[in-house]
């Protein structure tokens, strides 16, 4: 088999264009892939068209067995068959599924109007399903679409799995054979640029060769039937040309040549348009994608920026309850101190004029007498502390007393406990009266505050 001609570079240039684009699309309208392999899916498509130019990456609707439907990619074309020295285009078309290339593709035999599915077939369903073993031990990474290729062309080449499909004709032209005589007229092939060949009938017993593809209201040269028994091969056109042999007519050459001018000036304007698209394309593709960079950037950092601005909101809000907690034990100590002052001022009202009367002297008025108490408990916090004070000073004397020697050790510690034991008890009581002075106090400064 013949290598296949290499691909064009403006060609692939568009491919890769249009897969970039339709791979990269994000939201509602994006191809149901994910996103870890649609960089493997664009190389396996380039791979496969780099060694098959005759297939065409394309996205069109797939519908399920069980009726969903979704927007995949897909390889369109031909793929080449070598049978009994001749090569034929097979067309075919490859579906990439949402799970691919985890799991294997969609591959379907695509029959054109003049070609049947031979039944029954190894490896194609009558549908035009095709089932190879390369399909059902498909094992990721290593299986890709390359390969497939080359498996579908090996298989179909053992077992063709299209027929030519032939017309009847009414009438035989002239110099042909006619229908009684052993030889019938295939139906004219399409032309060679189109990307579809037939293929034998398997089982008619003769070689296949090629006949030249005339275009499309050119007239055409009669060929041997298949059940002829001997095969006439006829010159070929050199491939890509797009026209057949003209026969032997100077009029039929003008009119041809004339046609073949004028399909050139509009494949040259064609071409020229195609490709001012294509920049065209290119510089919108390339402002879009620096734009697109450019606005990833500033979103992130805007994104940033929200992030600093929340946890500078979160610390003012934090310092903000602290603040107001802190206010709340302030009042709280403004208002004991207001009624702490409330106190000292009644106590000041009430023992401003005794000052004066006071007299001072020391044989007529004694200490006990110089401070009176108006209650009970105020006489009994006088007396704790009174006896505290006294116990205070008598430990005090007989430390020094002991230090001076003049009291043993003995003495001392026998003293010192006792003398203990009875201030423990002193200032225990104190506590206790000093806390029913406050009870009493806050109470009688809430009953004026309610006044």
């Amino acid at each position: 088999m013949a290598p296949p001609p290499p691909p064009d570079p403006a060609k692939m240039q568009q491919i890769q264009h249009f897969l970039t684009s339709v791979l990269s699309q994000r939201g509602p309208t994006s191809l149901p892939y994910a996103e870890t392999t649609k960089w493997l899916i664009r190389q396996h498509l380039l791979n496969l068209i780099t060694s098959y130019s005759s297939l065409d990456p394309k996205t069109a609707p797939f519908t399920h067995n069980d009726g969903r439907s979704a927007i995949l990619l897909q390889a369109e074309g031909t793929i080449p068959m070598p049978f009994q020295g001749v090569s034929y285009n097979i067309p075919v078309v490859i579906w990439l599924l949402e799970s691919y290339p985890n799991d294997p593709p969609r591959v379907y035999v695509n029959p054109t109007r003049d070609m049947i599915i031979k039944r029954p077939h190894s490896n194609v369903s009558p549908s035009g399903l095709v089932s190879l073993p390369y399909l059902q031990a498909w094992v990721y990474p290593s299986s890709n679409l390359l390969d497939l290729a080359a498996h579908l062309s090996a298989a179909f080449s053992r077992d063709p799995p299209l027929y030519s499909q032939r017309r009847p004709q009414s009438s035989p032209s002239i110099g042909s054979p006619s229908i009684g005589s052993g030889f019938s007229r295939p139906s004219p092939s399409p032309p060679i640029g189109s990307g579809y060949s037939p293929s034998p009938s398997i089982g008619s017993g003769y070689s296949p060769s090629p006949s030249p593809s005339p275009p499309i209201g050119s007239g055409y040269s009669p060929s041997p039937s298949i059940g002829s028994g001997y095969s006439q091969p006829s010159p070929s056109p050199p491939i890509g040309s797009g026209y057949a042999r003209p026969p032997p007519s100077s009029f039929n050459h003008q009119q041809q040549y004339q046609q073949h001018q004028h399909q050139q000036t509009e494949d040259a304007a064609e071409v020229y348009k195609r490709n001012a698209v294509n920049k065209l394309v290119e510089t919108i593709h390339v402002d879009l994608v620096m734009m697109r960079t450019a606005r990833e950037a500033e979103a992130e950092g805007l994104i940033t920026l929200q992030a600093t601005l929340k946890r500078r909101e979160e610390e003012l809000t934090r310092g903000l309850h602290e603040m107001v907690s802190e206010k709340e034990t302030l009042e709280q100590e403004l208002q004991i101190i207001s009624m702490n002052t409330d106190v000292l001022e009644s106590w000041v009202r009430e023992n401003q004029g005794k000052s004066e009367n006071l007299i001072v002297d020391l044989d007529v008025v004694g200490f006990d007498s110089a401070f009176v108490c108006m209650e009970t408990l105020s006489r009994q916090m006088l007396e704790c502390t009174a006896s505290d004070l006294a116990v205070e000073d008598a430990v005090y004397a007989m430390d020094k007393s002991f230090r001076d020697g003049v009291l043993s050790f003995d003495q001392y510690l026998r003293s010192v406990r006792l003398l203990s034991r009875e201030q423990f008890f002193y200032r225990a009581m104190g506590e206790k009266v000093r806390g029913m002075q406050m009870e009493a106090q806050v109470g009688s400064i809430a009953a004026r505050l309610q006044l």
